[in-house]
């Protein structure tokens, strides 16, 4: 079997059409739909994803992103650049069949980066994170509906970006003063609403986050079939729950190349900290090139044109070192 690669969401420049042709030429098997944040707000992971909302909206401010009564020009950019980026996609992938990722940011991230009328995170208040939930689920369901339609070969993978989510479940999250955290939110309630966000698509969801301390126990029983992660920054403290997460048949999404410029290591260097971590955990070998996919370790907004493309290739090789050398 041969182990997979993909990318994370964003790449440089400001491009659709580049974009997606190196977004589906570097993962022949596994393509997204890139983001491209440095086209300005509502092209960055939460414009875009608050732009899918349905009857809620969102405008920017000094601040950050904030709700509104109606639809202004912010939501009306961010969903004219999702149309671009999408009529890319369909352009690069006519007769695909296979696997296709796209991105959307998930829903305790998007309440802590989103404003409430006063200014505070709407992660302030349960009701408005409900609907917040809800308004994001629609949406979506809209979304793949579409993608589905444009790419009617694809079999999609739902990935949220939740890198909020550590410091939502520890009370890590600052208040709009900055001089005061918002309350941990407790831990049943937050499983109850990804549970609910993983629902809206009948194919695999997974959650990405390139935070320390993933809390993958929580994310397997919410139901992700698989975990998107730095793996530079994994301890041995995680162990335990990778373990679980792997035996119990979670992908794992290895982001083992850096995001930004840095000098490559060659392919199979790149993966020998996977080869270390299913030797500790005392897994077999022969079960490493179905259980990890191997991606840079966050997206490459920050990345110069030729490293992004230079890394993508560089996840497909070192994937297949992995499937080729797994010990």
């Amino acid at each position: 079997m041969s182990a997979a690669a993909t990318g994370v969401g964003s790449l440089p420049g400001g491009d659709a059409r580049e974009a997606a042709k190196t977004a589906t030429g570097s993962f022949e098997d596994f393509p997204y739909l890139p983001e491209l944040p440095a086209r300005g707000p509502g092209a960055d992971m939460i414009g875009r994803s608050l732009g899918l909302l349905v009857d809620l909206y969102a405008h920017v401010e000094p601040s950050g992103w904030r709700i509104s009564d109606r639809p202004g020009r912010d939501t009306r950019r961010a969903r004219s650049w999702l149309g671009e980026d999408l009529d890319a996609l369909e352009e690069f992938t006519q007769g695909y069949t296979g696997r296709l990722k796209l991105q959307a940011v998930g829903p305790w991230t998007l309440a802590t980066a989103l404003e409430l009328h006063g200014g505070e995170a709407v992660l302030q208040d349960p009701g408005a994170c409900r609907d917040l939930a809800a308004s994001l689920a629609e949406g979506l369901r809209a979304h793949l509906a579409d993608v589905r339609r444009r790419v009617p070969g694809a079999e999609i993978v739902l990935q949220y970006d939740e890198p909020s989510l550590t410091a939502v479940l520890r009370g890590r999250v600052r208040s709009a003063s900055g001089y005061r955290t918002y309350r941990a939110v407790d831990r049943q309630v937050v499983e109850g609403t990804l549970r609910e966000a993983f629902a809206v698509h009948d194919g695999e969801v997974i959650v990405h986050s390139c935070a320390p301390e993933v809390p993958f126990g929580l994310l397997r029983r919410a139901g992700a079939a698989g975990v998107s992660f730095d793996f530079s920054l994994l301890t041995e403290r995680e162990d335990e729950a990778l373990g679980e997460a792997v035996e119990g048949g979670t992908k794992l999404f290895a982001g083992v190349v850096p995001g930004t410029d840095a000098p490559l290591s060659d392919p199979g260097g790149s993966v020998m900290g996977v080869r270390k971590l299913w030797r500790r955990l005392g897994l077999a070998p022969g079960t490493l090139a179905g259980s990890v996919v191997v991606t840079p370790s966050c997206g490459l907004a920050g990345a110069s044109p030729a490293y992004a493309r230079a890394v993508q290739a560089h996840c497909v090789r070192a994937a297949r070192s992995l499937a080729d050398n797994p010990e």
